[in-house]
């Protein structure tokens, strides 16, 4: 299946497997550009994709893994990471922090460990939907296997 897949999935995927992660990377047919979107190609509540979203927290990077139904509160994340400012990162600041594009940022595969919030509200769904490291891929995982693959800490984002 590796050959298949872009350069950056493949590196997910490797990544998924040192982890011992069970899913498998899919290729999307097209860019899936919203959790609307992505959760059309592979048949799930909105709520069930995993949206990566890098933060610039007072300059460092910030994994958010939020439900696709939720909007991220930045005042909330701030002071749960416990840092002054949370803000959207650039795409350079992404790409210099996971090796991925917007679009296709995987929970893991990056060139260092990122620190991590998970949302609680991915937890109501048995299956999750992660960026596969390219915008044409995703995986499908769980809450606890987020949780644990990425070390991220479980929290509220909305």
């Amino acid at each position: 299946m590796s050959e298949k897949l872009p350069a950056n999935a493949v590196v997910v995927e490797s990544a998924l497997r040192e982890l011992g992660a069970t899913g498998e990377i899919v290729v999307l047919p097209e860019k899936a550009p919203t959790a609307a979107t992505a959760a059309a190609q592979v048949g799930c509540e909105v709520g069930a994709i995993a949206n990566s979203l890098v933060f610039d927290a007072d300059g460092e990077p910030l994994l958010v893994l939020t439900s696709g139904a939720h909007r991220v509160n930045v005042e909330l994340v701030a002071r749960t990471a416990g840092v002054g400012r949370v803000r959207r990162a650039t795409p350079e600041f992404v790409r210099a922090a996971t090796g991925q594009p917007i679009g296709g940022v995987a929970p893991v595969g990056h060139p260092a460990p990122l620190r991590t919030l998970v949302d609680n509200w991915l937890s109501k769904h048995e299956v999750v939907w992660a960026a596969g490291g390219h915008p044409l891929t995703v995986f499908p995982t769980t809450f606890d296997e987020l949780v644990r693959i990425t070390g991220g800490t479980p929290v509220d984002v909305e």
